[in-house]
């Protein structure tokens, strides 16, 4: 018996969960991402399924000339006397806030900001009714963790900002957590950078203020010293009891391809935590994580499974996708008038700009996948373009799409790194619905072309090292399959429309 990481693939990084009953619920990172904040719903810990977003309003999310990997960072989430609270930060427009629920699938209030200032906040609610707030604070050197209580009505600090710990000497110390357990507070923070030194570290303490003893086999989860693992960047954890008594981790870590390099992004994991004699946790097989984990678990209640093709007959899009900061909805429309499609208009904006191009994207789950999607689109004038992108950041993507050049329909594929840009695959095509996608495995997408109905046709293969995270100068996010339009620079009142989207998984 046992269970498969990651929990959640694909790009979903910072995980904070909390239990109602035998409800499980857990939010993720979203950066410069539009909504904000997913929102997943489980009822064995294993399989999720995403219910919404916290961050679903631009007054409540704000992400006007955010850059790249900037915007939402860590959240958490908590449950107190039927409420459900996410905590955040806006890195780049107001900072700390927090919003509130009774319905986590639902709509989520309007943003509650803070004067505490740093990253990664936290809530603790303790049982004599004080609520805490806990997050990393900059210092003149790094990082440090500094806790106040506060109002949760009105979010007003009662208490001035107080440092409460620096960690175990690991760089940057973040993502706090407090949790009173069996009359203790034990303190979970992550040390070491989001990155191959990544690492949890615990300590415990009879105040919520410390002093802070350190459990003395810090840390607790981490795989800086296993480069051979597949899984690397273990850390930025949250701790829950389940409803049977047992004890799990969630935390986030990237799969590596070869050379330490990753595109997927930092996904969710999940491990088993036992209590030791002395009441210090203990993470599953010493805190060295598998993809196939051999534990007990839950009773597994799963999903049924997601269809894999999208029609876009909805009057709205389907959780999974995501536009890129604050989205002009004006360039975008559920109701063409066809039975299904989505149109996205070639606005001024485009792959490359920290703006909001006509743009929807879905996350990239598995090495191993292929996407596709059946493209009606006649580009009218020089730099109209429309197709389908495998799409990190605004330096790392590729893209196979329809464009017209010296008069002609022309279907490219475009590769772009950093300072490198240039077109690899160029054809004339002739009018008429196109259907274009990638099939990808953990080295390479490989961009395919066909008629409806027809055989595909390879354009060109192009190796994901170059759009990789450790290519870039950003770490955030992650990979997403995506449709888009534009008319690089014009305000076009051409429209594509994008009939349906397939996407499959293989096993892993």
């Amino acid at each position: 018996m046992g269970f498969r990481n990651p929990i959640i693939p694909g790009y979903n990084p910072d995980p904070s969960v909390c239990r109602v009953g035998e409800d499980y619920y857990l939010v993720t990172s979203s950066f410069e991402d539009f909504p904000g904040v997913p929102v997943y719903h489980s009822r064995d810990m294993v399989n999720w399924e995403q219910i919404g977003y916290c961050l679903t309003r631009r007054s409540q999310l704000e992400l006007k000339n955010c850059p790249p990997s900037r915007g939402i960072f860590a959240p958490v989430i908590r449950y107190h006397e039927g409420r459900f609270y996410m905590i955040t930060t806006n890195v780049s427009h107001g900072g700390n806030f927090y919003v509130w629920t009774e319905d986590p699938a639902g709509e989520w209030s309007e943003p509650i900001f803070l004067a505490q200032g740093g990253i990664d906040p936290s809530l603790f609610f303790d049982d004599d009714g004080k609520v805490y707030l806990t997050s990393n604070q900059p210092t003149g050197g790094d990082w440090t963790i500094a806790q106040s209580e506060i109002d949760i009505a009105t979010g007003q600090l009662l208490t001035k900002p107080r440092t409460i710990w620096t960690g175990t000497g690991g760089r940057h110390p973040e993502g706090p957590h407090l949790y009173k357990i069996n009359g203790k507070y034990y303190l979970m923070i992550a040390e070491g950078g989001t990155e191959l030194g990544h690492m949890e570290t615990i300590a415990r303490s009879d105040s919520p203020y410390g002093p802070f003893e350190s459990c003395p086999h810090n840390p607790i989860l981490t795989h800086r010293g296993n480069p051979l693992n597949l899984i690397q960047g273990t850390g930025h954890a949250d701790l829950i009891e389940a409803h049977d008594g047992s004890w799990w981790l969630v935390f986030l870590a990237f799969r590596m391809t070869r050379n330490a390099f990753h595109h997927l992004g930092r996904e969710s994991f999940m491990a088993p935590v036992t209590w030791d004699e002395d009441g210090w946790p203990h993470v599953y097989n010493d805190g060295q994580i598998r993809i196939d984990m051999e534990c007990e678990t839950l009773p597994l209640k799963p999903f049924p499974k997601a269809p894999k093709r999208d029609d876009f007959d909805g009057e709205r899009l389907a959780l999974p996708w995501n536009y890129l900061r604050n989205p002009n909805f004006a360039d975008y429309d559920l109701n063409t008038g066809r039975k299904s499609a989505i149109g996205l208009r070639c606005g001024a904006y485009n792959l490359f700009d920290w703006a909001s191009p006509s743009f929807i994207g879905r996350r990239q789950e598995q090495w191993d996948c292929e996407a596709y999607t059946l493209l009606d689109f006649e580009p009218r004038a020089e730099g109209e373009e429309a197709g389908f992108t495998t799409y990190f950041q605004p330096l790392h993507h590729y893209e196979i799409a329809l464009t017209r050049k010296e008069g002609k329909r022309v279907l490219i594929v475009r590769r772009t790194a950093v300072d490198m840009c240039y077109i690899a695959f160029e054809r004339e095509v002739e009018p008429g619905p196109i259907v274009l996608g990638v099939k990808a495995d953990k080295m390479d997408y490989t961009f395919m072309y066909g008629r409806p109905g027809g055989e595909m046709q390879v354009a060109c293969t192009a190796s994901t090292l170059p759009v990789s995270i450790e290519a870039s100068t950003t770490h955030a996010t992650g990979m997403f399959l995506g449709l888009y339009a534009t008319a690089n620079g014009a305000q076009s009142q051409n429209w594509a429309y994008f009939d349906w989207f397939d996407y499959s998984v293989g096993d892993e």
